[in-house]
């Protein structure tokens, strides 16, 4: 009977997916906010179920009590996202607060699963630094609809981030070849996950108050020093989404497509010249063209990656039933991976799609804001967004060489998290003033 409900379970899992992914792109479809509220309860419906089922599995190929325990803390903790979303702000979009949810719940059936298997707590860990973070940033769109001198302190916001990058350059932790974070005392953060934030922020102010030939090369000047000392601390991930995000933000900012063509060309030239530089960016290529040459060595990550996406085919093998701890650091940057070969490939493309449809959202807002300062920020942490993930899933389906970003929402990592909850709040806060004002607007 247990072999039968697990069976049953995974195809549930996979048709509540679809739905919750069709209802996704439904939503862009309708006027009527009647209709988007109702499209927004069956995701919700949709989300519950799929986490009932997966922990269902869990618990029943485990047979631990305190699975229940975790499983009802996150229901509370879901609902009361939701809701308390929905309470404090009137106008919130509910599409981006589905959407968070239901990565978050994505990320803890996973993390859960491979936790009970490595005798690890990733999965609790990841619960209470999403708690915290969520309590943490609910404040954001109130501050965004109510604090208007953003734009006036762009120098803070560029030398402050430059001054981090440059403490781990000098005395960050090294991890996996790159200097990515600073320890204080057993507390340790990434601070590029936080710098790439302010770095739009730094960027859109210097571009709101003067497009003039002199302000862009002064701030491409800073975007460069940015990218230039991650590149130095060899955090080559970070590095690549700061500047795709900056030569974006400035052929949005001007339209000049020559800024756009030279970004894209010095973008060439440098990663060559990291290639020729540094050798752990050299292994990575290698394990890119050709992991089997050296599949016990330097192409075993992408390998066994590889490996767990085809034997998990459309449908997947079911949670516990694959080998996903095969896979280096599969709780971090591979857990696409993981999702993959459990959850099947249909579940791991409507996973890209939820992400894809936040980045949707994103420009969409982007495209509605009047003022440029407010229209920058939205189209940059979006670009910052989509570039993480396609570099994330992109290293592990193959498709470019790994480099080493975590999946947002879905991954284990405290900096990760927070820096994620930050970027979808801003961009709340920049929906819910332009839903206010169209609101004064009609009663004007």
């Amino acid at each position: 009977m247990t072999n039968l409900i697990i069976e049953v379970s995974k195809y549930l899992i996979i048709l509540l997916m679809a739905c919750y992914t069709y209802f996704n792109f439904r939503f862009f479809s309708y006027q009527d906010p009647e209709e988007k509220k109702a499209v927004c309860r069956r995701q919700n419906q949709a989300m519950f179920l799929i986490h009932l089922l997966a922990f269902l599995v869990i618990y029943l190929k485990t047979q631990r009590e305190e699975i229940i325990a975790f499983y009802l803390a996150q229901v509370v903790f879901f609902v009361g996202y939701i809701g308390g979303f929905r309470i404090l702000y009137r106008n919130v979009s509910r599409l981006l607060v589905n959407n968070t949810a239901m990565l978050l719940c994505v990320g803890f059936i996973m993390l859960t699963r491979l936790s009970v298997e490595r005798d690890r707590q990733w999965a609790v860990r990841q619960f209470v630094i999403v708690v915290a973070a969520a309590l943490l940033t609910w404040v954001i769109p109130y501050i965004m609809d109510r604090v208007w001198q953003f734009a006036k302190v762009p120098w803070i916001y560029g030398m402050g981030g430059l001054v981090l990058l440059i403490l781990v350059w000098i005395g960050g932790s090294t991890s996996y070849g790159a200097q990515l974070s600073l320890a204080l005392g057993n507390f340790s953060f990434q601070p590029s996950e936080f710098v790439k934030i302010s770095f739009v922020f730094f960027v859109a102010a210097m571009f709101y108050r003067s497009l003039s030939f002199r302000t862009v090369c002064l701030t491409t000047a800073v975007a460069a020093a940015h990218v230039l000392v991650l590149v130095a601390s060899k955090d080559l991930g970070g590095a690549l989404i700061f500047f795709v995000t900056y030569v974006f933000m400035l052929f949005v900012a001007t339209s000049n497509w020559l800024y756009l063509g030279a970004g894209f060309l010095s973008g060439a030239a440098a990663s060559v010249l990291a290639w020729r530089l540094f050798s752990h960016v050299q292994v990575r290529v290698q394990a890119w063209l050709n992991p089997w040459l050296d599949i016990d060595n330097k192409g075993y990550q992408i390998t066994q990656s590889l490996f767990a996406i085809g034997t998990g085919g459309w449908f997947g093998l079911g949670l516990f039933q694959g080998m996903p701890q095969s896979i280096p650091v599969v709780e971090k940057d591979f857990i696409f991976a993981a999702i993959s070969e459990e959850m099947g490939g249909i579940f791991a493309i409507c996973v890209l799609m939820i992400c894809l449809g936040c980045f949707i959202q994103f420009m969409m807002i982007a495209g509605k804001m009047q003022a440029a300062f407010y229209k920058l920020i939205a189209f940059g942490l979006g670009m910052v967004y989509i570039v993480q993930v396609f570099l994330n899933i992109g290293g592990v389906v193959k498709f470019i060489p790994s480099t080493g970003v975590t999946l947002p929402f879905v991954s284990y990592g405290g900096s990760s998290i927070l820096s994620t909850f930050i970027l979808f709040n801003v961009i709340q806060g920049l929906y819910i003033l332009k839903r206010n004002e169209e609101e004064e607007n009609e009663r004007s």
